[in-house]
């Protein structure tokens, strides 16, 4: 889940609904879980570690334009 976090981290807000709804569907379809209260606490697993790759995606976009900002303001790129 933190891989497809990392991937469609972009669009936070549905790939962290989509964690919520598929990371159980896959449990349960795998047999590692059945349906039960504890598929309540996977699915909250499965968003937690989709969070933390939408974090490593997103703190990649800042620190690349934050990058972008300070090599424009150095003078090496005319505009």
């Amino acid at each position: 889940m933190i891989l497809f976090g990392v991937l469609f981290g972009r669009w936070w807000r549905p790939a962290l609904v989509a964690a919520v709804v598929v990371w159980p569907v896959i449990l349960v379809v795998s047999g590692a879980m059945s349906i039960g209260p504890g598929l309540a606490a996977g699915a909250a697993l499965g968003l937690i570690n989709a969070a933390a790759g939408v974090a490593l995606h997103q703190a990649g976009l800042h620190l690349i334009r934050f990058a972008r900002r300070s090599y424009r303001r150095s003078g090496r790129v005319s505009s």
